[in-house]
């Protein structure tokens, strides 16, 4: 019960007992800019040797972490070879995407693992496929790994078959999913 007298009589219910109010920090989506590269490279180990421990071995991860370098420049040299869209939050870059415009294809999507399942992804998603329905393209692929490919599988994509790649002398499993584009009036 509140008092007249309480110091807070009158005031609005904190942010957290509003309706649709939003949690902890805000994530904004923004195209990658050189100095997020460093935080790319550490959200891209993390989510591989965090994030996936619970669908591939200790060894397929180091091999997967190791197939790129923890190293900025890497990650800014891939800024040049893909459209990269991230999620920024409070200044630092906490998940990312990977975009192949021409290709129709989503080359990578990580998410720092402590952040997951809050809908980062799924926005980084949303963003992609906006951009690719802009240049024209009616048909999205991934080849995703055993960590995102049901997730996408309930967001509509198709499955089109499994795949398989070589990293560091250890195979590891994906599936090759497509999604047909369709435009949303908003």
């Amino acid at each position: 019960m509140r008092h007249a007298d309480h110091p807070n009589a009158g005031a609005e219910p904190p942010s957290e007992a509003l309706p649709g109010a939003r949690r902890g920090p805000r994530i904004v989506y923004r195209t990658a800019r050189a100095r997020d590269a460093a935080d790319q490279a550490e959200v891209f180990h993390h989510a591989v040797m965090q994030g996936a421990a619970g669908h591939y071995t200790l060894a397929e991860r180091e091999a997967w972490a190791m197939a790129l370098p923890r190293d900025a420049s890497a990650w800014s040299a891939r800024q040049a070879l893909f459209t990269t869209l991230v999620a920024d939050c409070e200044g630092r870059c906490v998940g990312f995407l990977e975009l192949d415009l021409a290709e129709g294809r989503i080359e990578t999507l990580y998410v720092w693992p402590s952040l997951g399942r809050r809908g980062i992804g799924s926005t980084l998603l949303v963003h992609a496929e906006r951009m690719l329905l802009e240049q024209g393209v009616s048909r999205a692929r991934i080849e995703a790994s055993a960590v995102l490919a049901d997730g996408l599988v309930h967001r509509g994509w198709q499955q089109r078959g499994d795949d398989w790649v070589e990293r560091g002398g250890e195979r590891l499993y994906r599936q090759r999913l497509e999604k047909r584009l369709v435009a949303v009036e908003t």
